[in-house]
Formats: structure tokens, C-alpha cells, sequence
């Protein structure tokens, strides 16, 4: 959330808060020294409640030009003007102390009034336009803090000046004290100068409305009086919260006028810096309770504080007659005063909030003007009191009669306020919230809110967030348990299921159309998955026809919270320190005819927003790192199939002594890397990110020129490798020394052997003993979230292969993103079989296990199906994560007994499509299930995986995770977005299209290449959104398919056939699923374009066709020319090398 201080104008604002207020109380504090130095008992407690009563009429008279004032005309240029009449007025006042003249300088205390009549609408209606909405809780804190501010100095400056300027010296009257403090006059006059100045440091929020105007005749007749009054009255909010004020206000008009006189005659001072300062001490709580409740309100407006507020004022009251001393008296206003600012800051912020932008002069100024009326009826009403002989004792037993009832009706009101403030004290012991979008959520008439339900308490935090009152929704079982009922009784909770469910919705209705605030969770149940659950259509017929605004909103940070659905072992990673951070988003307001679709992909959106914000304040890749060893300690880090295993010191350690090498070796940013998936590996890289590199891991199964371009174009000069896997990839006829031919090489065993033994043995003493901070400040070089920890080369499979660069924030976020999705379990082992240059492999089966604290095991080579069963039989791993080209592998190997995988919990394939004939043959051979991902190396890389669906015990229901033949939900913080691919505009749900993905995991750039990188990111609503150049297409439950790659469509006669689709109908007709063919279009003269097969399966071509004839297929989906080849182009990766496939093609048919 953006501080304050920051936001452009705030400063020179508060400055002219604390200047008004200065300048009008300093004038004040010396008429009224004045009277209390000259006059006693009746007489002075009337003249005192007349000097006070001069300074409310112009609030009362005036409140109509006041209000039109602020609402035409821009709020900082009718600032200025009062500001510039306040150095006129000062003056006056100034020429009249000069002149000894008493009565005309106390009636100027009239028109220093008017001045701040005219003034002040602008000046509280100001905060809004600069602050916005989200920040108005924190702001009027602020502001009310600093008004409290002023008052105090302005009490003790004058105060003090007053007695110095009249020490030892005589004086009868009060024009001789006028002349003897003369000079304090130009001090004002200072002030006001400054305060003018001031006002031109304001930034214009509005124009002009020429549209309004001033009815002359409607003012004298009150008919705009009527209006306003009539505007803030049918408000219930707003009504009860400027009474509240006036109630406040008021009890300080009578401690104003009363307790000089109280001091003077029970306690016997007569000295006005005392007096002034004990009154001052109630400021002093003001200012103090401001703060707390600003802070309180620092993420919402927090009215909880309210029955807090009263019952402490109804209290310190009670005790004022009964006080014997100053001191005494000076506490028991701090006391009195914390209680007030509990009371001004949420009153005055629900104002603010529940008012409209157009109207807010107008209900600030009726504010102000029934705020003044009854502040200048209780003062009468103190003069009428004391006029017939009741002392100021019997005036503040009044007072606090009145405060009492006041207390009393609050906490009758606003049982839900008090409640949520119990609440959220009890809650933020452990829990951190910060709302988003509060301006969203609209301050008057009926809104539905909607949103996930990934907990216990949401229905807690939502009320929390929310400044309004909230009813629920909730399961009738649930509702009607005995111990629970008068509670949600009183928070007016509406039960529903089985037979109460019509009847829930009609009350739902109702309660929309008289413009209450209810909550639902369209979900029905809690989720089990992390993830949206399907949509209940309810909420549609309960908005229907209602004119109600639907909020959706997402909650972010409960799920692994002890109140959540999720495993133990989550919980203990999503946690940071000893307070989580919650997140509640609040969306634009959508119609009363929203549906469940259309509310599922906004609070997706809605998702994208809080994990950004939230992402923003993850530590670095080698910092969390850090994190995760401290906390793990001992335990299992990192295996090799066929070698021994790493603590998590240990692996930090050797990290550390190799970072310490590779900063004398590696000068250079960017650091290559030709390894394969190995521990050394991952603690080479992580080295080089503890030395703030940039890793570009080597995609070895590229060819030369692949290879040598991608160092060239990341500027690379040196490179990390293994001198036994150099070997190995000279065995399979990679010419290595020309892709390393001008490199300087390091080879980790010569590395490994110049660490002497005593230096691993200081550090990993050094990482069991320091704190996590300190091994941060010692290790690291110190980079931002945003800062490039990786630059990866996409597979190239349509093309020449681009740098992609992902920030440590994109790796960050997919890497918690696939953790809370995935649901880590105790005793959950990592197999990672897929090699470093994989964006996969990187993120999640390197990156995510150091992270997430998860011990992983890694083997070299993915396409060693036997060795791999035999390392998943070992270690009981339980997730896998995979090709589909490299699963394929263990269903064809007989080696591959179906017991080596037993241990396997989650197996999830990615980076290209899963065949059926492939999840249905692992499924057969091993019992397992195969849940298909998507995702790119521009979205670091996973978008959206299928999970296990998970059993509701409760109703027995199922909470879809999984689609056969879908690529899943998005991942949380991720979104998707179907759009025409020339136009850019939304598509209707299950339509096909362009596929968007947005998220914090979108990829930073591509490398040296601004125009790529405009042509794939897309900036819209807020969120960066990457053009995959797939085509699919989200269901009703959210789940994407992809239909095809756009640039594997043929246009055949005015017709897009895809080319996955012209390869599937091949095996299909042919009933053989693992049959070997790849499909490319080629020009042809005749139709434009023609799909040519290449077949690798020994198949003859004449039996293929003869076989799609026979079918009666489609005429587009049979091939023109079917050539026989060897072998189809792959990729080191398993996925088809279409490219190479093209090339082929072109090849055979010329």
C-alpha cells in the first residue's frame, strides 16, 4: 500500500490542517485568557460559552455557501482564497490588540469563523480526491492527529506567551492586557501568510462545475438547508455518524466553557498555562486515540473502536467531579481524550466513504452544520445552567449521563462493529491484513459479495474488510448449533440448505432491495484444493431484479492457515515469520445479472491483482533459500540417484564456498552453465545467485549453432560444466569444444578440489550458528525482486529460439503458486528428472524443493526410464514431473516394474501435450493418474496443472481439481483471457480463441528484443497479460483446453484445419495411438495451402489413406502427400522439432 507522505500534495496539506487550526485557536486562547484573568464564577462560564458560540454560528449559517463552495469549485483554489482572507482578518485583529480595543477583537472571532466555515468542506472533502478511498481510514487518523497537534501547540505557545507578556505587570481591564500582548498579533498574521503559501503546493483534483448554481433566493427561504439536512438524515449511516460527532463535540464545548471555572473555584489556579494544559492533556488523547485508530484503520475503516471510544468518555467524565488535582485532572483528559479519537477517526472516515463524489461537499457541510447546532445548544444550554446557579460539578455529572446513554446506544447500533473489532484484535495476532479496492465496494445501496472460500474464518476477515455491516450466508447445520446461534443472530447471519435454501434466497433478495451489504460464497463448501471451486448458480436468482451491485472479491494468504482445507507442511511454508498476510481484493461492482461464469474469470482477474501485490514483498531467490535451510536444518536437501544425499547446510555451505570462487572467477553478469539436472548443479546455480547473477543454463540438446547463438546473445563468457558430463555428451556426438570455443570453462571437480576442506567446514558451522538475517547480510550481494535470475531459450520449436528472462519475482511467484497447488504433504520427495535449461525443470523441480524445503532427488537423464523407477522405488518419491514424450518411456519398458512407482502421489506431465493413448496406458500399467499442465518459458513456466479431486466428507460431494482432456485450472495469481486474435476482444466462455495468460509469473522480457517483447505482452486492466499463440478455450468451470498452436493451422480452401487434429485422426482411424507422424502445411498452387504427413512408423502411406477413405473423413482432415521417414525431429525436451519437421517436408515433396 502506497504511504502516504508519498502521494504528491500531502505534506503541503497537512501543513495547512496545522496552520488553520493554529491560527483560529490562537486567537481564541487570548480572548479567552483574557476573560478568565478579568472575570469568575456565572460571568465568566457565559462569556467563555459565547466565545466559543461565535466561533459555531458561522458553521451553522453558512453551511449551504460552504457546501456549494467545495462541490463547484476546484477544493485548493477556494483553500487559497480562505487562506488569503484569514492574513485580512489577522490584521484586524492585529490593529485592534494594538489599540486596546476588547470587544471588537472578541466580535472578530466571529469573522476568523466565517473564514473557516468557508473553509473547512474543502478542506475534509480535499482528502478523498487525494487520498482515495483505500487510504481514507489512515488519512483522516492523519489529518485528525494533526489537527490535534495544532490545538495542543497552539494552547501552550499562546498560553505561555499570554502569561510571559502579562508578567509583572499590573493591569484592571481587559484593553490593558490587549495592548500588553499586542505583539502576538504579527504572529498571526505570520501564520496566515505561511498557511496562504502552503495552499499553492496543493494539486488540483477537479474543474470547475459550470453546471451548478448558486440559489440565492433557496438559501434565504432554507429550502437548500432542507435539502442538505434531508441528504444526511435518509442516510443511516451518515445520520448516525455525525450525531456520534456531535455528541463528541459537544461534551467538549461544555469542558471548554465548565472546567476553567472548575479549576479556578475547586482547585484554586488561576494560572492559564495550567488550565489551558490540562484541557490541552485531553488533545493529547485525542491525538493518541487518533492514531491508534488510524492505525487500526491503516487497511479499512475500523468502527469497532466506537462503543470503546464512548464507554472511556462516559468513564473519565464520571470521575471529573471528584477530581482534587491538576495532575489528577491532566490524566484522567488523556484518558478522556483517547476515547474521543477512537469515536472522530471511524465517524468521520464512514462520512467520507458512504458519501458520493459529487455530493461530499454538500453532506460534509450538513455535517459540520448539525455538528455546530449542537454544539452551540449544549453551549447555551451550559450558559442556561449556570446562569440559574448550577455549579460546574452538576454540569459534568450531566455530561456523563449523556455519555453513558451514548455508550449504551452504540454498542446497541453497531453490535457487529464490536464484535469485528474483538475479532480482528484476536486475529491480528497472527494474521496481517490489507484490503485492495476498498473504493470498489460502494458506500450505499444493496451489494451482493462474492468471493472463494478457502477457510474457516473468512466470513470474519470479510467482515473486517468491509466498512459496512455484512450479512452472511451459511450452512443451516452450522447456524442452528446452540452455542453459535445468538451470536449469528446478532451479526443478522442468514441460514441456508435443504429445504431453507428458497427461502434464503427470497430473504437475500429482500435484504439487496432495502440496500443491505450480504456476503454468499458461491462455492458452497471450502476449498480443498486451493483453487476456485465450481460456481452454485444461487446467487444469480438471489440478485435478480434487485438493482443491487455484485462485488466479487478474492481472499489471498488462508490457504495453508491452520483454518484451511491444506496439509501441515504447507502451512509451515506459506507463513513468513510469526504473522501471515492476508489479502483481501475487492473487484469493480458488476450488474445484479452477473453469472456464475463471468463472476468466476473477474475473481481470477481478482487473483492476478492480490498475488501481484503480495509477490512485490517476496525475498529473493537465495534469501528464501536461506530461509528454508535455517528451517530445515538437518534434514534431506538434495539427492542423487546414484550418489549420496545433502543436508540442507551442507548444500548451502558448498554453495557459499562456491559463490566465494565464482566471485573472483565470473566478472561478468550473466553466467553459463552446461549441466544436467544434479545436486552440483543446483548448487552451482544457486552459488551464482547468492553472487547476484544472472543463470543461463545451457540447452545442450540444441545444435552447435543453437547453442553458440544463445551465449553470444547473452553475453556469456564464462561457463560451468562437468568434465565426466563433457564426456558423455562427446559419447553421443555433441561437439562440444565448438560450443565452448572462446569461453572460459570451470569445471566443477577442479572447483570442488581448490575449496580446501577447512573452508566448507567454517561455512557450514557459520550457516548451523548465524541467523538467517545475518547469513543474508554475509552471503548475498543485494538485489531486488524484480532483478533478472535467469535467462532461459525457449524450445524453438516453431523457430529460432528467443532469450527468455524471468526476474526472481516470476520465478518466486510460480514456484509458491505451484506449491500451495500442488498441496505439499510431510514426507513429500521430489524426483527431477528434467534438466536445468527447462524452464520446468528449473522452476519446479529445482527451484520449488529448495524453496518449499521439499527434498529432491535428481537424475541426469529424463529418457533413463529403469534407473529413474529404481531412484522413485529408493527414496519414495512421491511427485513426478514429466514430458509426455518421457512418460511414454516408462509404459513401453518392461523394466519399469509397476511397484517402482508405488510411492508416487502426484505425476504431472507438461511442455506439451498428453496423448490419450499415454494416460490411459500409465493409468493401466502403474495405477496412476497423469495430470496435465500448461504452461510456457515466458510464464516461469506453469499457468495451469490439473490436481486430484478431493471428497467433501460433510455432503459427500466432489470438488473438481481435474478434466481429462483439459490443461486445468489457472494456478492462484493466475488468469486467463479468451480473445479474438485480431481484435484482441473478449470471447464468450467456451469459445475458442487466442489464449491470454496473466500473472506475476509473466516473464520480465525477451533478451535484447524490445519489438518481440511488445508484440507477446499485452497491458490491459491492470494486469500484464502474454500471448501464447494457442488456441483453446475456458469452460464453464474455468478448466482451459487447447485446441492447437495458431501456427499449426492449415487454411485449406477458406478453412482452418489444425494439424493436431489432421495427426489424432490418423492414429484414431488407424487404431494405433503411438503412432509416429507429424503434420506441417506447405504452400500448394492450387488451394493456397496443403497438409503434408510425414509417418516414421513403417506404415505404408497407401494403407494410411486408404484407412481415411474407408473412415469417410472429413476431406480436410485427409493429408495431400503422407512420406515415410526415419525418424520424426525431436527436440532434447521430447517435443516434436516442427521446424525441423518443416524443413523435412519441404525436403521430400521437391
Amino acid at each position: 500500500m502506497k504511504a502516504l507522505h508519498r502521494i504528491a500534495g500531502f505534506l503541503p496539506y497537512m501543513a495547512v490542517v496545522f496552520l488553520n487550526a493554529f491560527v483560529d485557536l490562537g486567537h481564541k486562547i487570548m480572548v479567552q485568557n483574557t476573560v478568565f484573568k478579568i472575570y469568575d464564577g456565572t460571568e465568566q462560564v457565559v462569556l467563555t460559552a459565547i466565545v466559543n458560540a461565535l466561533i459555531l454560528l458561522p458553521f451553522i449559517l453558512l453551511m449551504t455557501p460552504a457546501g456549494f463552495l467545495s462541490d463547484k469549485y476546484d477544493k485548493p483554489k477556494v483553500l487559497r482564497y480562505s487562506a488569503a482572507a484569514a492574513i485580512a482578518i489577522t490584521l484586524l485583529i492585529t490593529l485592534c490588540y494594538y489599540m486596546g480595543w476588547f470587544w471588537p477583537a472578541f466580535c472578530l472571532t466571529f469573522l476568523l469563523a466565517v473564514q473557516s466555515a468557508l473553509y473547512s468542506p474543502a478542506k475534509y472533502g480535499y482528502i478523498k480526491e487525494l487520498v482515495g478511498k483505500d487510504l481514507l481510514g489512515r488519512a483522516n487518523g492523519g489529518v485528525q492527529a494533526m489537527t490535534t497537534i495544532a490545538i495542543l501547540a497552539g494552547i501552550f505557545f499562546f498560553s505561555v506567551l499570554f502569561e510571559n507578556r502579562l508578567a509583572d505587570q499590573a493591569f484592571r481591564s481587559e484593553s490593558e492586557i490587549l495592548t500588553l500582548i499586542a505583539p502576538l498579533g504579527w504572529v498571526l498574521v505570520a501564520l496566515s501568510v505561511a498557511e496562504f503559501l502552503f495552499c499553492y503546493r496543493l494539486p488540483s483534483t477537479s474543474q470547475t462545475n459550470r453546471e451548478m448554481h448558486f440559489d440565492m433566493a433557496e438559501y434565504r427561504s432554507g429550502k437548500a438547508l432542507k435539502e442538505t439536512i434531508h441528504a444526511i438524515s435518509h442516510r443511516k449511516i451518515i445520520w448516525r455518524s455525525i450525531i456520534g460527532l456531535t455528541m463528541f463535540w459537544g461534551i467538549g464545548q461544555v469542558l471548554l466553557a465548565a472546567f476553567p471555572a472548575f479549576a479556578k473555584a475547586e482547585m484554586g489556579i488561576d494560572n492559564t498555562v495550567l488550565v489551558q494544559g490540562a484541557l490541552a492533556c485531553s488533545g493529547i488523547g485525542i491525538m493518541l486515540g487518533s492514531l491508534i485508530a488510524g492505525r487500526a484503520s491503516r487497511a479499512y475503516i475500523e468502527t469497532g473502536t466506537l462503543p470503546i471510544g464512548a464507554a472511556l468518555m462516559a468513564a473519565t467524565l464520571a470521575l471529573i467531579p471528584s477530581l482534587q488535582t491538576i495532575t489528577g485532572a491532566m490524566v484522567n483528559f488523556v484518558i478522556l481524550g483517547i476515547g474521543g479519537g477512537f469515536i472522530a477517526v471511524p465517524l468521520n472516515a464512514l462520512i467520507q466513504f458512504h458519501a458520493g463524489k459529487n455530493e461530499l461537499g454538500k453532506i460534509l457541510a450538513g455535517n459540520n452544520w448539525v455538528q455546530n447546532i449542537g454544539m452551540l445548544g449544549v453551549l447555551i444550554l451550559t450558559a442556561v445552567i449556570s446562569a440559574v446557579g448550577a455549579g460546574t460539578k452538576t454540569l459534568f455529572i450531566l455530561v456523563a449521563m449523556l455519555a453513558c446513554g451514548g455508550a449504551v446506544w452504540t454498542l446497541l447500533k453497531l453490535p457487529q462493529a464490536f464484535a469485528r473489532y474483538v475479532a480482528a484484535l484476536i486475529i491480528g495476532r497472527r494474521y496481517k491484513l490489507n484490503v485492495q479496492g476498498l473504493h470498489n465496494l460502494p458506500g450505499q445501496g444493496g451489494v451482493l459479495l462474492l468471493g472463494n472460500h478457502i477457510s474457516w474464518i473468512d466470513w470474519a476477515i470479510v467482515q473486517i474488510a468491509s466498512p459496512r455491516p455484512v450479512r452472511f450466508v451459511m450452512y443451516k447445520d452450522f447456524y442452528q448449533r446452540w452455542y453459535l446461534k445468538w451470536f449469528l443472530d446478532l451479526m443478522g447471519a442468514i441460514p441456508i440448505g435443504g429445504r431453507s435454501t428458497k427461502t434464503a434466497m427470497k430473504t437475500i433478495n429482500e435484504l439487496l432491495k432495502q440496500g443491505e451489504v450480504v456476503c454468499l460464497f458461491p462455492e458452497g463448501v471450502i476449498s480443498r484444493t486451493g483453487n476456485l471451486a465450481e460456481f452454485q448458480r444461487g446467487f444469480e436468482t438471489a440478485a435478480a431484479d434487485t438493482g443491487a451491485e455484485i462485488v466479487p472479491f478474492y481472499l489471498r494468504g488462508l490457504w495453508g492457515s491452520r483454518f484451511s482445507r491444506s496439509s501441515d507442511r504447507l502451512g509451515s511454508s506459506t507463513s513468513r515469520g510469526l504473522v501471515r498476510d492476508i489479502v483481501v481484493a475487492f473487484g469493480e461492482p458488476l450488474p445484479d445479472s452477473t453469472t456464475a461464469e463471468q463472476l468466476k474469470s473477474k475473481i481470477f482477474e481478482l487473483s492476478t491483482h492480490s498475488w501481484d501485490t503480495y509477490t512485490q514483498g517476496l525475498p529473493t531467490l537465495p534469501e528464501a533459500w536461506i530461509d528454508t535451510v535455517k528451517r530445515n536444518g538437518s534434514e534431506m536437501s538434495a539427492a542423487d540417484s546414484i550418489g549420496a544425499s545433502l543436508s540442507n547446510y551442507r548444500m548451502l555451505a558448498a554453495a557459499i564456498a562456491f559463490s566465494r570462487k565464482m566471485e573472483i572467477q565470473a566478472k561478468e553478469q550473466n553466467v553459463g552453465f552446461l549441466l544436467p539436472g544434479a545436486s552440483g548443479s543446483a548448487i552451482a546455480n544457486m552459488a551464482a545467485l547468492l553472487r547476484g547473477k544472472t543463470l543461463v543454463n545451457i540447452n545442450f540438446t540444441a545444435s552447435v549453432d543453437a547453442q553458440q547463438s544463445a551465449l553470444k546473445k547473452a553475453r556469456v563468457r564464462t561457463v560451468y560444466t562437468s568434465k565426466k558430463f563433457v564426456e558423455k555428451l562427446r559419447g553421443k556426438g555433441i561437439d562440444v569444444d565448438a560450443v565452448l570455443q572462446g569461453m572460459q570453462v570451470i569445471y566443477l571437480e577442479e572447483l570442488r578440489a581448490s575449496i580446501h576442506k577447512r573452508t566448507f567446514v567454517t561455512w557450514l558451522v557459520a550457516v548451523r550458528l548465524l541467523p538467517a538475517w545475518l547469513l543474508k547480510i554475509l552471503v548475498t550481494v543485494r538485489t531486488t525482486i524484480d532483478s533478472p535470475a535467469a535467462i532461459l531459450f525457449s524450445s524453438g520449436s516453431e523457430g529460432v529460439p528467443k532469450g527468455v528472462v524471468l526476474s526472481h519475482r516470476n520465478v518466486m511467484t510460480n514456484v509458491k503458486q505451484m506449491s500451495e497447488v500442488l498441496n505439499m504433504e510431510d514426507g513429500d520427495v521430489m524426483m527431477g528428472t528434467l534438466p536445468p535449461f527447462h524452464a520446468f525443470g528449473l522452476s519446479v523441480t529445482q527451484f520449488m524443493p529448495l524453496i518449499e524445503g521439499i527434498p529432491v532427488v535428481f537424475h541426469p537423464d529424463p529418457t533413463d526410464a529403469v534407473n529413474i523407477g529404481k531412484a522413485i522405488a529408493r527414496y519414495r518419491a512421491t511427485i513426478l514431473c514429466a514430458t509426455a514424450t518421457f512418460l511414454r518411456l516408462y509404459t513401453r519398458n518392461t523394466k519399469v516394474q509397476p511397484l517402482m512407482l508405488e510411492s508416487l502421489r502426484l505425476v504431472v506431465a507438461g511442455a506439451e501435450k498428453l496423448s490419450p493413448d499415454v494416460r490411459e496406458a500409465f493409468k493401466l500399467k502403474f495405477n496412476k493418474e497423469i495430470y496435465e499442465g500448461y504452461g510456457a518459458t515466458e510464464t516461469s513456466p506453469v499457468a495451469s496443472v490439473n490436481v486430484p479431486d478431493r471428497l467433501d466428507p460433510n455432503d459427500f460431494k466432489v470438488q473438481l481439481g481435474s478434466k481429462i482432456g483439459t490443461v486445468g485450472l489457472p494456478l492462484p495469481g493466475t488468469s486467463f483471457r479468451i480473445v479474438d486474435p485480431d481484435t484482441l476482444q473478449e470471447l464468450p466462455t467456451e469459445e475458442a480463441g487466442l489464449v491470454l495468460v496473466g500473472g506475476s509469473q509473466v516473464m520480465s522480457c525477451y533478451l535484447n528484443d524490445e519489438e518481440k517483447t511488445c508484440e507477446a505482452i499485452l497491458e490491459q486492466d491492470g494486469i500484464r497479460w502474454y500471448k501464447t499463440g494457442d488456441k483453446g478455450y475456458v469452460d464453464r468451470d474455468g478448466f482451459l483446453t487447447i485446441v492447437d498452436r495458431f501456427s499449426r493451422f492449415a487454411k485449406l480452401g477458406g478453412e482452418m484445419v489444425s494439424l493436431g487434429a489432421v495427426e489424432q485422426t490418423v492414429r484414431d482411424v488407424m487404431q494405433m495411438p503411438e503412432l509416429e507422424v507429424a503434420a506441417v502445411n506447405l504452400p500448394d498452387a492450387k488451394k493456397g495451402e496443403k497438409v503434408v504427413l510425414l509417418l516414421a512408423d513403417g506404415t505404408s502411406p497407401e494403407a494410411i489413406r486408404d484407412a481415411l477413405l474407408s473412415a469417410k473423413c472429413n476431406n480436410l482432415m485427409i493429408p495431400s502427400e503422407i512420406y515415410p521417414v526415419t525418424e520424426i525431429p525431436k527436440l532434447g525436451s521430447g517435443k516434436t522439432d516442427f521446424c525441423a519437421v518443416k524443413k523435412l517436408a519441404l525436403e521430400l515433396v521437391n
